[in-house]
């Protein structure tokens, strides 16, 4: 862990603030200002957490939701429990493990589908570039056959090669889609985040 590294963290206020409420990482602030703009949380009562690890966006959506809301998190990760939070480990393109997540939801629609997946870099731009949308396009997938006609989607994905792809793809399966960059994402950094909902039943 390099001592630049350790103090960026140190010197962060996302960061600073996560510790002092309670949550796992600053990836949380991301979430909460998608939800000020966009509303997400409103009516949501089955939620889908995709590459969850290490928890803080289940924290946000448990704390924003009534208890009997029922909320799914996916990582290969391990992940510490949260209290009212079902977790599964395991790769997301398996499809023993998709078939696992399905079977938990016992053919209920879901109301969020959230997917801050990313791959492990390999420092190779081109490859990392692929990876990121392939993930993002899987989490896409999923949400367009499980996502209630009035939920949301919310995925990340790297601007680069394939992004305006993705893009055409999202504005042709829903009807309002916004591209985000939360001022708690990291100025340097190419993430952003597609929020989708009214979807299109082409």
């Amino acid at each position: 862990m390099s001592k630049a590294w350790k103090q960026r963290q140190n010197n962060d206020p996302y960061v600073r603030q996560a510790r002092e409420e309670g949550y796992r990482a600053r990836a949380a602030y991301k979430l909460i200002e998608i939800d000020a703009k966009d509303a997400i949380f409103k009516g949501t009562r089955r939620v889908v957490d995709l590459g969850a690890a290490p928890g803080s966006w289940s924290q946000v959506a448990r704390r924003h939701l009534t208890l009997d809301a029922r909320i799914i998190a996916l990582d290969l990760l391990e992940m510490e429990p949260i209290e009212g939070v079902d977790f599964i480990q395991g790769d997301f393109r398996d499809d023993e493990v998709l078939k696992s997540l399905e079977e938990r939801l016992g053919g209920e629609s879901v109301d969020l589908v959230l997917s801050d997946m990313a791959p492990n870099l390999s420092g190779i731009a081109p490859s990392d570039q692929a990876r990121s949308v392939h993930l993002a396009e899987l989490a896409l997938a999923f949400a367009l056959d499980w996502l209630d006609d009035r939920g949301f989607v919310i995925v990340k994905v790297f601007q680069g090669a394939g992004f305006d792809e993705l893009l055409t793809e999202f504005r042709r399966s829903f009807t309002k889609v916004k591209v985000r960059k939360p001022d708690a994402s990291r100025s340097e950094s190419r993430e952003v985040y597609l929020v989708g909902s009214g979807r299109r039943n082409n």
